[in-house]
């Protein structure tokens, strides 16, 4: 990882804070570090004009997707007490490194 990466990682439950879809929880699909952007499932969808092409079994019309967002637009929803929170890092007793809840002080990282 890079130094601008994100605590957030693909699978991570997320709140959105800030936006048109403020509000919204959903799943982390893909993370960009290098751009400290990633896509969340359900939210910040696009529509796209794609062209029908029989060869690869596409059907023309209008698709919806999500678009990728920066990463300050949203926080992590801890799985232990399901309310968002920031990250925090802590050594465990075998030498891993994991992410921690900072408000409930539980492990994130499964």
């Amino acid at each position: 990882m890079s130094s601008l990466a994100t605590p957030i990682r693909k699978n991570d439950s997320v709140l959105v804070i800030t936006g048109k879809d403020r509000g919204k929880r959903g799943r982390v699909l893909k993370v960009f570090p290098e751009r400290n952007r990633l896509i969340v499932e359900g939210v910040n969808l696009i529509k796209r004009h794609t062209k029908a092409n029989p060869g690869k079994q596409v059907k023309g019309g209008i698709v919806a997707r999500e678009a990728s967002m920066h990463a300050s637009n949203v926080q992590l929803v801890c799985p232990e007490c399901g309310v968002q929170t920031r990250i925090g890092h802590k050594l465990l007793g075998d030498g891993r490194k994991v992410r921690i809840c900072r408000k409930c002080e539980g492990v994130v990282d499964k």
